[in-house]
């Protein structure tokens, strides 16, 4: 058996030094994914022009872990979270050879996207509802898979095979896009909005506050299926 500090010497060798390795896979990733994002926006601003001045496209960086792209009326943001996980011990992919035989390979980063309605952001709507549209899985190895809705849960599943290149993250990107503004702001219920107060009125003339969300109160239905 061995000695307590031996078992620290152990793990700092091999677990922690790992975790710098995904920690440093994931960040240059994500390095990559501001090329691309920055790519798609020029892309679309140059094939859509002038056609009508309304309609907002953009690419911002928003510091080293998070960045932010307007279309429309839409802003997704993404936003690399700066700790390692690791898949937990229900997961499927224990069941192949590429975890079970090959532990680390179950340690990740995480990159999550958002989306929020752009009219949130211009009116500061503090209390307006954002949506986590997916998370992208990579390991040490840049192996990947995304965890999200519709087309992106089914799209990008195969952690096993699958490297995440710049190529690879431009069809992704292109994807969340494309969800994006396949995914509609529906009316919210009656019921929701059939008594008020006073103090609430005021605020919604003063600052546009009324909470909004594409779901707001309303289940996302076929969209949860692949969440």
């Amino acid at each position: 058996m061995q000695e307590p500090k031996e078992l620290i010497d152990q793990l700092l060798r091999e677990k922690s030094v790992l975790k710098q390795d995904v920690f440093t896979a994931t960040i240059d990733t994500f390095q990559d994914l501001k090329d691309v994002l920055k790519e798609v926006i020029s892309e679309i601003t140059t094939r859509f022009g002038n056609s009508d001045k309304r309609v907002e496209i953009y690419y911002q960086d928003r510091g080293d872990f998070q960045a932010e792209i307007k279309v429309a009326s839409d802003v997704l943001i993404f936003q690399m979270h700066t700790n390692v996980f690791q898949f937990d011990d229900e997961h499927p992919l224990w069941k192949s050879g590429y975890l079970k035989d090959h532990p680390k390979n179950s340690y990740v980063g995480i990159i999550n996207v958002f989306n929020f309605l752009a009219d949130s952001m211009r009116y500061q709507r503090q209390m307006d509802i954002g949506y986590l549209l997916g998370r992208i899985f990579l390991n040490k190895d840049r192996h990947f898979m995304v965890q999200g809705k519709r087309q992106l849960g089914f799209l990008y599943n195969d952690f096993i095979n699958s490297t995440l290149d710049k190529a690879t993250l431009k069809k992704v990107v292109e994807s969340i896009i494309l969800y994006t503004l396949d995914f509609d702001l529906l009316i919210p219920p009656y019921e929701h909005l059939q008594q008020i107060t006073v103090e609430q009125i005021q605020s919604i003339s003063q600052s546009h506050t009324l909470a909004t969300g594409k779901r707001l109160g309303i289940k996302f239905g076929l969209d949860d299926q692949h969440m």
